[in-house]
């Protein structure tokens, strides 16, 4: 009689990934996309899973980082509040911070405008063996900086250049710059964390409320939630636009951060999964060499 075989890493966690996983395929309109989903779980639950996924992903960065094959890089966008600092925070609680490196993209400098809009995010990508964590990236180029137009008057492009369709073209140069990466190894992974308007007001009343916080609150987060319409319209564009197999992405239903975790780590673990990770392999003639020096080690206790 066969033994059924016990179920995969990626069928166990099928439930949190596949349900806001986006890879170009059908239609996508953002508000169909729940941001209260808890996906059957308790916030107890949640937590298992989430510990168990920190351990395993503390194990495949082991082996990624190993193996020396593979890199991934990571992209967390999301509305102020959404959650994204704390989301990496907890996801990747544990993991060896050799092999992992986060890069946060605040307002271009001088010499970040004097290059093309991607210069700044590719000398930031991931080596091999490592995980690249971008907290916002170059979509803020398709985003804020489609929101807020005058931000394009800054960079310098020829006036002929800036045409109606420069999103459309900008979505065409992302989508092939990251079928370029997969296809040299990084495995990309798009986090859209998706929390409400309500839930966004609440948790700007709590940096109100938390002197801990206070300093994470401006004037200015006011004035960006007034264009929240303009901005779930340019999110929808993006990710309709440019997501793929190779680079697809994870609608995060944010407004119960654990829930969004859950999300989270378990797409990343078992994609993780996917790749056959594995130790290198020690040659005979190795083996040989760590015989001698092991022989070596004792003697000199011996000799003590």
């Amino acid at each position: 009689m066969n033994k059924k075989s016990s179920p995969s890493l990626a069928d166990e966690l099928k439930s949190y990934v596949a349900p806001f996983r986006f890879d170009g395929a059908g239609e996508f309109h953002l508000k169909s996309q729940k941001t209260n989903e808890k996906g059957g779980l308790d916030k107890d639950e949640g937590t298992k899973i989430i510990e168990a996924n920190r351990e395993r992903l503390n194990d495949f960065q082991e082996r990624l980082y190993a193996q020396d094959r593979w890199s991934m890089l990571l992209i967390f966008q999301g509305m102020d509040a959404s959650g994204k600092d704390s989301a990496i925070k907890s996801v990747f609680e544990g993991v060896n911070p050799q092999g992992c490196e986060v890069t946060s993209f605040k307002q271009p400098s001088a010499t970040e405008l004097d290059h093309d809009f991607l210069w700044r995010s590719m000398v930031a990508l991931p080596e091999r063996g490592r995980i690249g964590i971008f907290n916002r990236s170059y979509y803020e180029e398709c985003l804020v900086v489609r929101v807020h137009q005058e931000i394009l008057d800054r960079q310098k492009l020829p006036p002929q250049l800036v045409t109606k369709n420069i999103w459309n073209e900008r979505f065409e140069d992302i989508s092939a710059m990251e079928r370029y990466l997969a296809r040299n190894g990084t495995v990309i992974l798009k986090f859209f964390l998706n929390v409400s308007k309500e839930e966004q007001r609440e948790r700007f009343l709590a940096r109100l409320e938390e002197p801990a916080k206070n300093w994470k609150f401006s004037l200015a987060d006011i004035d960006e939630r007034k264009l929240w319409d303009k901005y779930q319209a340019a999110y929808q564009d993006v990710i309709r636009h440019t997501a793929s197999q190779a680079a697809p992405w994870i609608v995060v239903p944010a407004d119960h951060k654990w829930f969004a975790r859950v999300v989270i780590g378990s797409t990343i673990v078992s994609t993780l999964d996917r790749l056959d990770l594995h130790f290198p392999k020690v040659d005979k003639a190795d083996r040989s060499e760590f015989a001698k020096v092991r022989e070596a080690l004792l003697n000199e206790g011996k000799a003590k």
